[in-house]
């Protein structure tokens, strides 16, 4: 049996979180994890779920027929619920959690309320540039995630050729460090020690970190054999020339040096 009801991973976009989810799904034992949280929307929750709310409907009361959606959907039989939570969602649904569940002081008490017993996982990806590098790359061309056979997952927009551009790469890359400064202060303020997985390893060992976060959550790591990747890796030598490029541009510039005077 598992140890707990549900799991949260906690993460930020290009960090494997579409990798980890795809995994976690296809073991059959542990939920199907995915953004039932995602757009600052409580319609767009509601409309993803296939929920239609009546417009005089109570917010709390349409919170928790989607909370409720949620869970059916994330468990798929299996008993444990799994959510992927970018940290960019997380205020909003927080602050929504709040309405459904004002009588607890921490956001920890709520999200076990809504979810019971939790696990809490941090996905984070270590080097930063790549994960710029990589978020950019897939705002410019539009495809975000692309099937192990080649196939295109996710395409939001026409394909167009990506333009290297090292103020948007900057803002990217600070934003990411910002996201993972939040989540730990986040996790520091309510006494959470989450589990810790970084997409380096993740990609390095798909199967082994799979069998380890089943041990950790209590369902059998048996489930994890036969389980492979279904999403490929989509950076590429332009990706690579992009990262040494702009890691030459984090450089600070030499100082000047003054000329020698006889």
């Amino acid at each position: 049996m598992a140890e707990f009801a549900s799991y949260v991973i906690c993460t930020s976009p290009r960090s494997g979180s579409t990798l980890l989810c795809q995994l976690l799904a296809a073991t059959g034992v542990s939920g199907k994890p995915d953004s039932y949280f995602h757009k600052p929307s409580v319609a767009d929750w509601a409309s993803a779920l296939g929920l239609s709310p009546a417009a005089s409907a109570p917010e709390k009361d349409v919170l928790a027929d989607i909370v409720q959606a949620a869970l059916a959907k994330g468990r798929r039989e299996t008993g444990i619920f799994g959510l992927r939570l970018q940290r960019h969602s997380f205020d909003f649904f927080a602050r929504k959690l709040a309405v459904l569940y004002p009588e607890p002081a921490t956001d920890l008490q709520r999200f076990e309320m809504a979810f019971g017993r939790t696990a809490f996982i941090h996905l984070t990806r270590l080097d930063k540039v790549e994960q710029a590098v990589s978020y950019a790359m897939a705002n410019q061309t539009g495809l975000w995630h692309r099937a192990s056979d080649g196939t295109e997952l996710e395409r939001v927009s026409p394909p167009r050729a990506p333009v290297y551009d090292s103020r948007e790469i900057r803002e990217h890359h600070d934003r990411f460090l910002a996201y993972d400064r939040e989540w730990t202060r986040w996790f520091d303020t309510e006494g959470i020690e989450p589990q810790r997985i970084t997409y380096e390893t993740l990609a390095a060992d798909p199967a082994g970190t799979l069998r380890g976060l089943l041990a950790e959550l209590g369902v059998s790591q048996e489930a994890a054999a036969g389980v492979t990747p279904t999403v490929a890796k989509l950076a590429d030598r332009t990706n690579r020339d992009w990262a040494t490029r702009f890691r030459a541009d984090l450089r600070p510039a030499a100082p000047e040096v003054e000329p020698h005077r006889r």
